[in-house]
């Protein structure tokens, strides 16, 4: 919602600003077509690779933090939102608890997802499919799931 590209650079400039954390290279953004909710605004998306001595919990708190200082509410699932922060994967780490899943459980699905991180990591290996990025994107159909890049973002 509202000002979507400059909402996700101040995120990704917010990123770099929590102690422990280095932004090392983002994928540019792309306008994506929503899914789940059809009745609403393209969303913008876009990836990021933070280096980090956080812990995962830590890490999450710090991006909920973030949106939170954004004006981000939480009200309906996959609703327009001024920022929505995730964390897909971290490292080869695999968790599950109740509200911290790690690698995303979706992200192989969500081509809005697959093309921004092939941007920068095409042969990263999914931690528990055992398939590079590349890969999961080329399993993904385009049907409902448009990505468009963003010039100059």
């Amino acid at each position: 919602m509202g000002r979507k590209v400059l909402n996700c650079r101040l995120a990704v400039e917010r990123m770099g600003l929590v102690r422990g954390c280095r932004v090392v290279a983002h994928s540019g953004l792309f306008r994506t077509e929503p899914i789940g909710v059809r009745d609403q605004d393209w969303f913008v998306n876009g990836v990021v690779a933070v280096e980090t001595v956080l812990a995962p919990r830590a890490l999450l708190e710090a991006l909920l933090a973030i949106e939170a200082g954004m004006g981000r509410e939480r009200d309906e699932k996959w609703a327009a939102r001024i920022i929505d922060l995730d964390i897909l994967l971290y490292g080869q780490a695999v968790i599950d608890e109740a509200d911290l899943r790690i690698p995303h459980p979706l992200m192989h699905l969500r081509r809005f997802v697959m093309v921004p991180i092939n941007r920068l990591a095409p042969d990263l290996v999914h931690p528990v499919l055992q398939r590079t990025m590349a890969e999961l994107l080329a399993g993904l159909p385009e049907e409902g799931q448009a990505v468009i890049e963003m010039e100059g973002t």
